[in-house]
């Protein structure tokens, strides 16, 4: 049944350390928290580069404690910033936009790529990454959204390899661990249900962005709360899910779990259910991944069983939370409808975080960029990026008119 989207890593990397590293996405969430678990045994990891996007204050001091040979931005004015920011005896260089993002990814001095930059925006310096056979532990879940079946065939060719950074795949994968793929009935993934678990439609009409942003566990970016407070963070990871370990859809489950402390379940045939248990903190999923094999030490306190209370599970509420229907609609009708999911649902999130549109106009927008898509399968790389720019701009004319 399990057929994982990439081999895993060879003896030679699994016993090498200090471990060469590229963290894109540094000044996110996920970055930051990388750069924590990096504090805790700084001399098991040797910092290649680092790719900060536009929030050039905090990637200069990230450079200073650093001092990787190479540094990102998405601008010439963010680099330009960036130099003036730097000391006068450090001088890397630095990389600009999707290109340099991309070249980054594939540096031949780096052994591991943590992707971990938000949305689409990701997806060509994971695909190049992977096209260098990079081990990639990837958190930026978009990449398979929108190209899980070409990275697929690139991991296939080339020999890199895919570490699950979501802490549900992360879970996942560490309880699938060991086991014959013709042992597994079924996979489960823990939502927590978001601010609004319980909410029916007339309450939601009315929640702000600010509201929506007050996730009750995680501590995340705008963009991923957002998308956890519609349920869509659920979508992608069922999306996710049917790319990284090439199972039905009709095998991945979703079960909502407001404590957040069961990161996922894998079922078995025998009945049983292995489960991966811990504190709702990123840095156990990094540190696994930037570690693999070895259990690295994360600064994360370890859950205590008797204070964290009663765990409790229901059903997703899907006519409340539609985004989660429309990922598997996505996923069933294929030809390229994740990437109009996913790019639909970015603009959608962008313009309410604006409070250009109301929290119930997100998955209307999405479902009507959906049924206006000619159903033709994107071939390449370039094929995804120009349907993810065409929905996006279709988005922002139907949005106005909302």
């Amino acid at each position: 049944m399990i057929k994982y989207i990439s081999s895993m890593p060879d003896r030679a990397y699994a016993e090498t350390f200090p471990r060469s590293i590229v963290i894109l996405g540094s000044t996110g969430s996920i970055g930051t928290s990388a750069l924590k678990v990096l504090d805790e045994q700084p001399e098991k990891f040797s910092v290649i580069g680092l790719a900060g996007a536009r929030n050039v204050a905090l990637l200069a001091q990230q450079a200073v404690q650093w001092r990787p040979a190479y540094l990102a931005v998405l601008t010439e004015d963010a680099a330009n910033e960036l130099r003036a920011a730097l000391p006068a005896d450090y001088s890397p260089e630095i990389l600009v936009g999707g290109d340099g993002y991309a070249q980054m990814a594939q540096l031949d001095e780096a052994s591991t790529v943590l992707s971990a930059q938000v949305g689409a925006a990701g997806l060509r310096a994971t695909f190049a990454a992977a096209e260098a056979g990079k081990v990639i532990a990837l958190a930026n879940k978009e990449s398979l959204v929108l190209a899980g079946d070409l990275i697929r065939e690139v991991c296939q060719r080339t020999g890199a390899v895919l570490l699950p950074v979501d802490s549900e795949h992360n879970a996942i994968f560490q309880a699938l661990s060991g086991h014959d793929e013709s042992e597994v009935r079924r996979i489960i993934l823990t939502a927590s249900g978001g601010p609004f678990r319980g909410k029916g439609r007339g309450f939601l009409s009315t929640v702000t962005s600010k509201e929506a942003l007050a996730h009750p566990n995680w501590s995340m970016g705008p963009k991923i709360s957002i998308d956890s407070a519609t349920l869509m963070n659920k979508g992608l990871e069922v999306i996710e899910a049917y790319h990284l370990y090439g199972v039905p859809l009709d095998t991945i489950e979703v079960v909502v779990h407001p404590q957040s402390i069961i990161h996922s379940l894998v079922e078995y045939n025998d009945g049983s259910q292995i489960a991966h248990m811990g504190p709702p903190d990123m840095r156990i999923a990094i540190g696994y991944c930037i570690g693999w094999p070895k259990i690295m030490k994360t600064g994360v306190a370890p859950l205590d069983l008797i204070s964290c209370g009663d765990l409790t599970f229901e059903k997703p509420d899907i006519l409340s939370f539609p985004c989660l229907e429309l990922a598997r609609e996505a996923l069933r009708g294929g030809k390229g409808l994740g990437v109009v999911l996913n790019a639909a649902n970015e603009i959608a999130v962008e313009l309410f975080l604006k409070d250009n549109i109301q929290f119930l106009q997100i998955p209307e927008l999405i479902q009507k960029a959906m049924e206006a898509h000619d159903m033709v399968t994107p071939a390449s790389i370039e094929d995804i990026i120009a349907l993810d720019s065409a929905t996006r701009k279709r988005s922002l004319e139907w949005a106005s008119a909302l």
